[in-house]
């Protein structure tokens, strides 16, 4: 299901952009101030499609995006290595693994919903914030140059 968006709600999103809120924190006023659910990718998406960036984005160099997805995964800013499978996981519309900057492996999936699902080896682990938002910087990036979803 689409989300549906006017364009006062797109302005008001660009104004936090541009105040220089990150994307945890726009997903935050979303929901609090526009009572809009939306995912954390949904969020970035869509700061992507209205042609924004993030402040966080213009600071980074990111690293040129890999045209081979099946191949071993270069280490991203912070150590966090992302791979995408060529045969996607059932019930996913593309998945697969992380090594976060302290080693430890995670696979991943999104849902037909745009959900993001994380399965990590060591049952409860939690990954650092830093780890996470580097994890969805480079996922998004892969996906990008892959043309996975």
């Amino acid at each position: 299901m689409a989300i549906s968006i006017t364009e006062e709600q797109k302005s008001t999103i660009t104004n936090w952009v541009r105040e220089g809120l990150g994307l945890s924190d726009i997903q935050k006023r979303v929901r609090e101030e526009l009572d809009l659910s939306m995912t954390y990718m949904e969020v970035r998406f869509l700061i992507d499609d209205l042609n924004l960036e993030l402040a966080d984005n213009r600071q980074a160099d990111a690293p040129a995006p890999s045209d081979a997805l099946d191949t071993e995964p270069e280490p991203a800013p912070g150590g966090v290595s992302v791979e995408v499978d060529r045969v996607v996981q059932p019930g996913a519309v593309a998945s697969g693994n992380v090594t976060f900057s302290d080693g430890m492996k995670a696979t991943w999936g999104i849902d037909n919903y745009g959900r993001l699902m994380l399965q990590a080896e060591q049952k409860g682990y939690k990954p650092s914030q830093e780890d996470v938002e580097t994890f969805q910087r480079e996922l998004q990036r892969h996906l990008e140059s892959g043309g996975a979803i």
